[in-house]
């Protein structure tokens, strides 16, 4: 999703207002041709919203609940749930959570695994969505933005979800409204407000057979998938076989 390119100059006027367009894209990283092209457009991307922001110390969060389609962000904003918190942590951090526990290896004594991977990961969007899904959610994010369930499908399978849709499906699942934009890499963690070792209480609340159970999910998901490029590449191969 896009923001209009006059609400955004209001909203850079508001927390640079001596910055000129040269000052701004050097302090935030933005090459100075995508951001004047965004403008012509009259369409400016979330994401260089959120640039700015980091740029000027500023919650990209905040920031971005001044602009009418994330007024939702405003806070206080709703804790993320147990699930989306799991749903956040790597197929490999649940594997080394699993080994750690006693009951797989009793000798190792509940020794600790390595410190979390940083979110988001390979599979974060679709996992998290899975997370908060009761079985109607994308039916109702369907519905209420009117994009085809096969094309949101198809954002999902790619790990990606634009942030509109992310807001989107929070608000149909009936969760707080920053975990798909942690999910999606466009916020952090700690820019969401998600508490200090929030997905690793998370995890250690799982019971060893939930954890177990979550981490063959998992590893079945993954198989698919694998078994799936394989096949795309065996079919691959034989077409160019055939053209000799």
């Amino acid at each position: 999703m896009t923001l209009p390119a006059k609400a955004f100059q209001r909203w850079l006027q508001g927390i640079a207002p001596d910055a000129s367009t040269a000052d701004v894209c050097r302090v935030s990283g933005i090459k100075r041709t995508t951001l004047a092209q965004q403008l012509v457009r009259g369409k400016v991307a979330v994401s260089t919203v959120v640039s700015i922001s980091r740029a000027y110390n500023i919650n990209p969060v905040a920031a971005l609940a001044t602009f009418e389609p994330y007024r939702s962000l405003a806070g206080p904003l709703p804790s993320p749930t147990r699930n989306e918190l799991v749903s956040q942590i790597s197929t490999a951090d649940l594997l080394r959570a699993v080994l750690a526990r006693p009951a797989m290896d009793p000798a190792a004594g509940g020794k600790s695994p390595p410190p979390l991977s940083p979110a988001p990961h390979a599979t974060s969007v679709k996992n998290w969505v899975d997370a908060i899904d009761d079985g109607e959610v994308r039916h109702r994010v369907s519905a209420a933005t009117g994009i085809a369930a096969q094309n949101y499908s198809a954002q999902l399978t790619a790990n990606r979800l634009s942030p509109e849709l992310a807001i989107a499906t929070s608000h149909a699942a009936g969760v707080g409204p920053t975990g798909g934009l942690v999910a999606t890499g466009l916020i952090t963690e700690e820019e969401a407000g998600w508490p200090p070792g929030a997905r690793q209480g998370a995890l250690d609340s799982l019971s060893d057979g939930d954890l177990t159970t979550l981490a063959g999910d998992r590893l079945q998901a993954l198989g698919k998938v694998l078994r799936r490029q394989e096949q795309d590449q065996a079919q691959t191969e034989k077409i160019w076989e055939n053209l000799g």
